[in-house]
């Protein structure tokens, strides 16, 4: 029986048989010969994920001169089921993620289809074939439950399998560049050693041309300038690749506007990244104490944020919302904890701040839940059985990208409280952890597993008309700051609902007018760091006790 992949379309792409491999590798060849004539460089991008297809087009897409392509890239990507389809897609000149970015399908349209420097392979034998290889391989954090950080463990056998299959295939000469946010000392204390080891069984006395320089991606708009006109921070585990990592991202990044830096070992690089992720988690975490403080002592923490970024000293402080998600903030302090111990060998525990901030975020997202009962039940209705709508899927503002956001946890814990879910977001069209969720991310990562009754969940859709999607709902969240969400009126609101409501912001989108309005009309207003709230709906009441007076006089 033959195996398909399916794109997120629905597309099926038949999986390759044995003897393709071997045509494909005469492919890829002939492709190579003919740009090694034109005195480029051959690149393999391991992994044409989130990151690798982009960083792959980015490098395809430079250039010495105008016209005057440097680079003939290959993305390389495993052959299985849930991810092969990847590959006929950008051999289309499609591009197999979903961004708000349009330069992304442009530049990987132009690479494939005009200058002729992209392809995608599923065959390890092209690593055969690289000059330089790029690992863009996912290295995640497994959480054993949520809101403990300390009870999980990096899972380093995808990244450790890739390694030994570089090291079984690449030329001594090739310099192998790791793009992946890995625990601080994979590079030289696992990479290293696997492609040591492997060099030794083929006879190689030199040592492996390894470098790290990890990308500081940014979903949305600007997403190809995330990778390609921003800061990047390298090192080599000798001079040698340190020379090489230096020489190959000033020829393909914009380093000259975004100068490189370039540090001692390894080890400070995969450090920098964790530092840089964690210190942002933290700050995040810090404020989630003071926006319950705000709410139980009639604080608007909103105002106090913007007072505060008055001085420019803070004027990078940001309000947390439903906690934080994406990728590489909820994960990437456990990869530091993880690696302290496991990698390292130390047994003493050094981390109070970073694995309190994670948990902190990974559960603020459950406050919500309890906003919206508390606000429903002043309303004299129970969370059982309420149909709540949850505006925004993803996980920051203005973007598509879903993973491990808060409104998720958000909807997890409603229903798990018996609440009927709806989801509306003008960037998202399906929201795969659920639609999927025995499957994606993996059946070892979604957080299906830390709640009861998620089964129905998997019929939970993105409803793409929000008058629609907001016809007959007891509750409404919030939930992120997308544009088009900051100007609902609440009059069109509550008419679409068709009464009065239960209203939860969650990011401060609502202002002091707009909250005044949700009460006159019969709704109950709460909001993460929103405790001035109370004094509206008291002003409120005062308001039509005293319009009430004049009537009877």
């Amino acid at each position: 029986m033959s195996d398909y992949s399916f794109s997120p379309t629905g597309e099926k792409f038949l999986l390759p048989e044995q003897d393709n491999y071997s045509k494909e590798f005469e492919r890829l060849k002939e492709l190579v010969n003919r740009q090694r004539a034109l005195g480029r460089e051959i690149v393999v991008v391991m992994g044409i994920g989130f990151v690798g297809a982009v960083m792959a087009a980015v490098v395809a897409d430079a250039e010495a001169g105008k016209g005057n392509p440097t680079k003939f890239v290959i993305g390389m990507q495993r052959p299985s089921t849930r991810s092969f389809w990847k590959i006929p897609l950008i051999n289309r000149g499609l591009s197999p993620i979903s961004t708000e970015d349009p330069e992304v399908a442009l530049m990987i349209d132009r690479c494939v289809n005009k200058k002729k420097t992209l392809t995608a392979t599923y065959t390890y034998d092209a690593l055969k074939l690289a000059d330089v290889v790029i690992v863009d391989v996912q290295c995640d954090y497994l959480k054993e439950s949520l809101g403990n950080v300390r009870n999980g463990q990096a899972e380093m056998k995808a990244l450790e399998e890739s390694f030994e299959i570089i090291a079984q295939n690449i030329s001594p000469q090739t310099l192998v560049l790791i793009e992946t946010t890995v625990a601080p000392g994979t590079t030289e204390q696992i990479a290293y050693p696997i492609i040591k080891k492997m060099f030794r069984k083929r006879s190689i006395e030199s040592d492996p041309v390894l470098a790290h320089s990890y990308e500081r991606v940014m979903p949305g708009k600007n997403y190809v300038a995330s990778i390609r006109d921003f800061w990047r921070v390298c090192s080599g585990v000798n001079e040698e690749a340190t020379r090489r990592v230096v020489k190959f991202l000033n020829e393909v990044l914009n380093t000259e506007k975004f100068p490189l830096t370039v540090l001692d070992k390894p080890i400070e690089s995969e450090t920098a990244k964790i530092v840089e992720n964690s210190f942002r988690a933290t700050i995040l975490a810090f404020l989630d104490e003071w926006s319950l403080f705000a709410e139980h002592n009639g604080v608007d923490l909103i105002k106090v944020i913007n007072a505060i970024k008055v001085r420019p000293t803070h004027s990078n402080m940001i309000f947390p919302g439903p906690g934080i998600g994406g990728y590489c903030l909820p994960k990437d302090g456990g990869l530091g904890l993880w690696a302290y111990r496991h990698i390292h060998g130390f047994e003493d525990d050094i981390f109070k701040i970073t694995p309190l901030a994670i948990d902190i975020n990974d559960t603020r997202a459950l406050h919500v839940a309890q906003l919206t009962r508390d606000a429903l039940r002043n309303m004299g209705r129970p969370i059982a059985s309420a149909e709540i709508l949850v505006l925004g899927a993803s996980y920051r503002e203005d973007v598509g990208d879903t993973r491990y956001s808060g409104s998720e946890l958000i909807v997890r814990r409603l229903t798990e409280m018996g609440a009927e879910l709806r989801a509306n977001d003008p960037y998202v069209l399906h929201w795969w952890e659920f639609e999927k969720q025995d499957e994606y991310p993996a059946s070892s990562q979604g957080l299906k597993r830390f709640f009861r009754g998620q089964e129905r969940l998997k019929d939970l859709r993105v409803e793409q008309d929000l008058e629609k999607a907001l016809h007959g709902i007891d509750a409404v969240i919030f939930a992120v700051r997308h544009q088009p969400y900051l100007t609902l009126d609440p009059d069109e609101v509550v008419n679409n609902a068709g009464g009065p409501i239960a209203v939860i912001d969650c990011f401060g989108i609502l202002d002091d007018a707009k909250i005044k309005r949700y009460f006159e009309l019969g709704c109950e207003v709460k909001g993460l760091g929103r405790g001035h709230v109370k004094r509206i709906k008291d002003q409120v009441r005062e308001e039509k006790e005293q319009m009430e007076t004049r009537r009877v006089i």
